[in-house]
């Protein structure tokens, strides 16, 4: 998946729902990714597994924002909004991988910032 930049803030994405009018913010934290995790999840298997993988990415990306938002309809969206995964809009994917990447940026800049207060002595 992509990485992103340093000190490159990734928007998250928005989908638009226009039969409800319902609209989600697609993005991560560090709970989400530690969610996803938990249950198995490992972003490399998205390229070896997409069948299974894309799914699952798909749906922890609600997570952060909406939690109460169900498996089946996050797969409804991608199988019967976007038929199936060949329909994932452009960019979609990538997207994903560097929103899922960016919790992982906030640690390394959190210690850039402020000094540790442990340190190791070997």
């Amino acid at each position: 998946m992509a990485r992103r930049m340093e000190n490159e803030e990734i928007r998250p994405l928005i989908l638009h729902d226009g039969e409800s009018g319902q609209d989600y913010t697609l993005e991560f934290s560090r709970e989400s990714v530690k969610y996803a995790e938990s249950r198995g999840f490992v972003i490399d298997d998205v390229e070896r597994f997409p069948m299974t993988k894309i799914y699952e990415l798909f749906h922890y990306a609600f997570r952060m924002h909406h939690k109460n938002v169900s498996r089946e309809k996050t797969d409804k969206i991608i199988d019967e909004d976007w038929g199936g995964i060949a329909g994932i809009p452009d960019g979609v994917l990538e997207r994903l991988g560097m929103l899922y990447a960016a919790p992982f940026g906030t640690l390394k800049d959190k210690e850039d910032k402020n000094p540790p207060k442990v340190t190791v002595e070997f």
